[in-house]
């Protein structure tokens, strides 16, 4: 079965709004742990607008499944991962002015450039994982650069709006797992999944892993992580 990882960047959102102590991602990750979370995972960003230095830090301390870093292909996120050993990294386009992350990493065109973060990262024994559209050509390049992984942008089929077009954009998401397994990638997937519509992307062939975190921490508001996260464990295995 699909596994998941659990994004806890809201838990940190909640945090920053007041600058003060609590809640605290880390005491989260435990508890989305104890509920059955597969792997935790956080974004440094530039900007540090929620997760912060500290917290993932604590995380690589305290984390007993898998931590993934998600980061922007930079000097500054390149010295932190290979200073705290996160247990793969995620690499994630990020601007400033984005209220979330927009799409995926365009690998084609900086081919390079990201080709040289991946090789620092991976030869300090961090597998590196590319957070990606569906495309072809990208997904190509990802396998040309010798990523472990790649993560698909699920967020046009997330925002499909009909049937038809959720249709549509789950065939491409299976298309390119298809793809890249082929090509040597491992598969993973995330952006906009719901407790409602997860399940079909869950039930790809060769899907190892979905990152989540907003529809989780929403619910988590109004039940506790600890239900909101054994509650998208039985939407991944289609029992809810």
């Amino acid at each position: 079965m699909c596994t998941l990882g659990v994004n806890i960047d809201h838990i940190a959102t909640i945090r920053q709004a007041r600058r003060t102590v609590e809640p605290d991602p880390v005491a989260a990750a435990l508890l989305a742990e104890l509920a059955g979370a597969d792997g935790i995972t956080v974004h440094l960003r530039e900007d540090r607008r929620h997760i912060q230095d500290r917290d993932v830090r604590l995380l690589r301390e305290t984390v007993r499944t898998h931590l993934n870093l998600e980061m922007a292909a930079t000097e500054e996120m390149l010295a932190i991962a290979v200073d705290i050993k996160p247990d793969y990294v995620t690499l994630v386009p990020e601007k400033r002015e984005e209220v979330t992350t927009e799409g995926g990493l365009d690998i084609v065109g900086q081919i390079a450039r990201i080709g040289e973060i991946v090789n620092k990262l991976q030869g300090a024994n961090i597998p590196v994982s590319l957070f990606i559209d569906a495309e072809p050509a990208q997904i190509a390049a990802s396998a040309q650069i010798q990523a472990k992984f790649i993560e698909l942008h699920t967020g046009q089929y997330a925002e499909a709006r009909d049937e038809a077009s959720r249709h549509r954009e789950l065939k491409i998401l299976t298309q390119g797992c298809e793809q890249a397994i082929k090509a040597g990638l491992r598969v993973n997937a995330g952006h906009g999944l719901t407790y409602w519509n997860v399940y079909p992307v869950a039930s790809i062939p060769g899907m190892e892993e979905l990152n989540i975190g907003h529809t989780i921490i929403s619910r988590a508001a109004l039940v506790g992580i600890e239900r909101a996260v054994r509650e998208m464990k039985q939407a991944i295995a289609g029992s809810i």
